[in-house]
């Protein structure tokens, strides 16, 4: 799994992965397999649709410290 942030936290998991960091766009990679990754996501998980069990994105970022790029932001 990517994500692609404009800030991330000096000292990232294990688990995650600074791949590129391209004029202020960086891209990283988590390994969904790491047990530490599948413990964080089993803390975050909730209800986000009625019958359907999710982590929301910004729920995982802000964990991690990290500030993900804002789709719906107009330029």
């Amino acid at each position: 799994m990517k994500l692609y942030a404009t800030s991330i936290p000096k000292t990232l998991p294990d688990w995650a992965t600074i791949i590129s960091n391209n004029a202020g766009l960086i891209e990283v990679e988590i390994n969904d397999e790491s047990p530490g990754f599948h413990s964080i996501i089993e803390e975050l998980s909730t209800e986000i649709q009625p019958g359907i069990i999710g982590v929301k994105a910004g729920d995982l970022c802000k964990r991690l410290s990290i500030e993900m790029i804002d789709a719906n932001e107009e330029n």
